[in-house]
């Protein structure tokens, strides 16, 4: 009798359940405590297994991690492409469960990795646009610097543009970050990873203004004491607010290219690889762990190409 209800389906399907939850906190915490990742990183890699439980459950066969087979996690892959979910987020799906499977591994939760077998989908990498150094200046023309958040926003672009920050970045920044003596600041980029990057003068000079003659007027929460950019109230600033007045600087600069705060980063980079700094330096620059990553960052201009034609090529010189 025992044996009969072990092998009825349903009962197979509550406990492959409990193991895929089981593993799951065991992945969480291996991601914390041993990758020492962010909280949005891991939940990223969490929400990346239970897609495959959905299709499982969808397709009434959840069994558990060590009973997966190449053929499942191929037929998962074509399911995820017709629900038109793009390359980019389905190769990012299946390095999260290649990280799950590893820690299986890792841990001998099972002894064949299936999913070593499995090929990512091919991601075409679309060039991001970037802004000229003039553009820049024509969006920072546009604020009006006898308003207080004219003057800090002045401070942010001239950071992020300088140093190639993220927007997360930017906004956690702190006074005891920088090393003004020294023009570098110190960055807590993805993963609580810290890296050295210098700060142009210029970045260095309207962060002393806004400091000196606007944040030192608030009323600044006891959490933010140390944040370099603050909201009226004293508080940190938004991600959503950063990117909605890049936004605006741009449009009132009748820029038409899709910018973003990201942008500023990508144009960072290029700048450095168009007037010669070699991917590595770009690399620890930016906080990126792999220089393929750094490569999306540092495509080079169709102008800048024409230049070296006309400059360097013997049918192209003039």
């Amino acid at each position: 009798m025992f044996k009969e209800i072990i092998q009825h389906p349903k009962f197979k399907i509550q406990n492959s359940k409990k193991v895929w939850h089981s593993y799951i906190i065991g992945f969480k915490a291996y991601l914390q405590l041993e990758k020492s990742l962010s909280k949005n990183s891991i939940e990223a890699y969490v929400r990346d297994v239970e897609k495959l439980c959905q299709y499982l459950s969808i397709k009434e066969s959840l069994v558990e991690p060590n009973e997966i087979t190449i053929k499942t996690l191929r037929d998962f892959l074509k399911f995820i492409n017709e629900l038109g979910i793009n390359s980019t987020s389905q190769a990012r799906i299946i390095s999260g469960l290649k990280s799950f499977y590893h820690y299986l591994l890792m841990e001998d939760l099972i002894k064949i990795n299936p999913i070593a077998l499995l090929e990512s989908p091919k991601v075409t990498r679309k060039i991001p646009d970037t802004l000229a150094v003039y553009e820049i200046d024509e969006m920072l023309a546009t604020l009006d610097l006898s308003k207080d958040e004219s003057t800090r926003n002045h401070a942010i672009i001239e950071t992020m543009f300088s140093c190639g920050l993220r927007v997360s970045e930017v906004i956690n920044l702190k006074i005891t970050d920088v090393y003004v003596a020294d023009e570098f600041i110190r960055v807590v980029g993805k993963g609580n990873k810290e890296r050295l990057v210098p700060i142009s003068e210029k970045a260095l000079k309207e962060i002393d203004i806004y400091v000196h003659s606007i944040r030192n007027k608030l009323s600044i929460d006891k959490d933010c004491n140390d944040i370099i950019f603050l909201n009226r109230r004293g508080k940190k600033l938004s991600r959503v607010y950063i990117f909605l007045v890049i936004k605006e600087m741009a449009l009132k600069a009748g820029i038409k290219k899709n910018i973003s705060p990201h942008t500023l980063r990508h144009s960072f980079a290029t700048s450095l690889v168009e007037a010669g700094a070699d991917l590595r330096s770009v690399q620890q620059m930016l906080g990126h762990e792999s220089i393929t990553t750094t490569e999306i960052y540092t495509h080079i201009s169709k102008e800048y190409l024409h230049e070296v034609i006309i400059n360097f090529h013997p049918r192209g010189k003039k």
